[in-house]
């Protein structure tokens, strides 16, 4: 069965370029304009991570993620066998393949490779003393901790689905994405493969949109640095420090100016071919963390047309 090998960016649509590009360089991201859009990079890492284009009102524009090389003709005859339309790439966005899926989310294949990320720098948690184990000798930790949070991957999102259930089918299906886990009733949450516990999952709504993007920096210091400096530019309003039950990675979240979260996050599980997926009742987001925002899951997105 075809699977895509990540996530490779996402697209967003958004009232004001300016305002999107202020928001990602504040969070530790580069900002570039490309023609008619621009483009967000992790320091570091030669591959788009989000692209954003101007529009009216905030939405999701589409997701995209990875193939094998040259397997684009494979992937049509895939797609076309499952009786999926292929649509023509956005003139901001071209390349690859591009189709919708169950509730109208533009979908975008293309083959092109996962390029590698930036080493980890001082502040990486491998010189953390743990317990018994100690690795950091005649040290002062805090000398180096207070490095600039420069997130180093996209590590995964979570869009909102009207059936996650039926949405989980569909992306098995179409991507071979495969379950991780899920929340009986609430989130699911689904791999590509070896790796990161969930690189894409779904969070229930009464319409489709963006819920958050998470990016993976390198320890508890570089999140709690970011949301310092997030809340000193004023988006004060997040949700954290904790630790999440599914994934188990340490989180802080913060609401974007429109209001879709962004995650700084490190520590996430790691799992192979082997990991067993579960179905989890009542269970809840985190294992140890402030109480979330009453708004933490709503979709503030317009209902599309």
């Amino acid at each position: 069965m075809l699977r895509v090998k990540g996530l490779l960016h996402y697209g967003l649509q958004v009232p004001s370029l300016d305002a999107g590009s202020d928001f990602y360089r504040a969070f530790g991201l580069e900002a570039a304009e490309r023609g008619n859009a621009v483009v967000i990079r992790c320091d570091g890492r030669e591959q788009d991570q989000t692209v954003l284009t101007e529009g009216p009102v905030k939405r999701l524009h589409h997701v995209a993620f990875a193939v094998d090389p040259d397997s684009l003709p494979e992937w049509q005859r895939h797609l076309e066998g499952l009786g999926l339309k292929l649509l023509d790439a956005p003139a901001d966005v071209p390349g690859g393949l591009w189709f919708r899926d169950r509730e109208g989310n533009l979908v975008n294949l293309r083959d092109e490779g996962i390029a590698p990320w930036r080493a980890f720098g001082t502040t990486d948690a491998q010189d953390a003393n743990v317990g018994d184990r100690v690795r950091r000798i005649d040290q002062a930790r805090w000398l180096n901790a207070t490095e600039k949070t420069r997130p180093q991957r996209l590590g995964h999102m979570l869009i909102f689905s009207t059936d996650v259930s039926a949405s989980e089918a569909f992306y098995t299906r179409t991507l071979g994405l495969r379950l991780s886990d899920r929340i009986v009733g609430g989130p699911v949450f689904m791999n590509s493969g070896p790796g990161d516990h969930h690189v894409f999952g779904f969070v229930p709504a009464e319409h489709p949109g963006l819920h958050h993007s998470s990016w993976m920096v390198s320890d508890i210091d570089q999140i709690a640095r970011g949301a310092q400096n997030m809340a000193s530019v004023g988006y004060t309003k997040g949700w954290g420090l904790g630790r999440h039950t599914l994934g188990s990675n340490l989180f802080h979240y913060i609401q974007d100016p429109w209001g879709s979260w962004i995650e700084y996050s490190s520590d996430m599980d790691c799992i192979t071919e082997n990991w067993q997926p579960n179905d989890w009742e009542d269970l809840p987001a985190a294992i140890w963390s402030p109480e979330a925002p009453a708004d933490f899951i709503t979709n503030q997105e317009e209902k599309p047309a």
